[in-house]
């Protein structure tokens, strides 16, 4: 998928470095976090999954370094349709909310991160958790418009999977959560 553009710590696919970039530019506290946008053909029930490379969680915490995977295409009701002809905003929101992930992770010890990855696997409880923690770190950072934006492009959109549909709104946080959470932000209460 084209060259990629690289900094001392970030690897991006020249096909998505604005989005990447602009994403990133919302959470300085991974200015210096080794992390990597690799496009995937296929990203399992997700557009995107950020995660730990495994080998590096038996290093200092400072020296982990994330896997950003990004699915080169998302099927809405037969029709194919590449990841990098979506527009722009929804991919700064996805990206966005899978960085929100990395600050999670950031927080955790290796162990709980293992811990993180097998509860993940097995507990739809967990999952929600998980995600609905990533939403909250994007928000927490000022991403909430292209959170928005992203969420309504999946649910407002008729031709996007009732199934996918669901498990957005089952797992992650609604348009009104959010709009709670940029109030608590604006009146100065901490997310974190």
């Amino acid at each position: 998928m084209g060259a990629l553009h690289s900094n001392a710590q970030h690897i991006i696919p020249e096909a998505i470095d604005r989005e990447a970039r602009l994403a990133l530019a919302f959470y300085p506290e991974l200015r210096n976090t080794a992390i990597e946008f690799r496009f995937k053909r296929k990203t399992g029930k997700s557009t995107m999954q950020a995660q730990p490379v495994f080998a590096s969680l038996l290093q200092a915490r400072e020296r982990r370094r994330y896997l950003v995977f990004v699915s080169e295409s998302i099927k809405i009701t037969g029709k194919t349709f590449k990841t990098t002809d979506m527009d722009s905003a929804i991919l700064i929101g996805w990206l966005g909310h899978e960085l929100g992930h990395i600050m999670d992770y950031e927080r955790r010890s290796s162990l709980n991160l293992v811990w993180f990855g097998l509860k993940y696997l097995f507990s739809g409880n967990f999952i929600k958790e998980a995600e609905r923690a990533a939403d909250s770190y994007a928000v927490g950072a000022g991403m909430e418009a292209y959170i928005l934006k992203t969420k309504a492009f999946i649910l407002d959109n008729a031709e996007i999977d009732p199934k996918y549909k669901k498990r957005i709104r089952k797992y992650y946080l609604s348009p009104d959560e959010i709009m709670v959470l940029v109030k608590q932000r604006q009146e100065g209460n901490s997310l974190f």
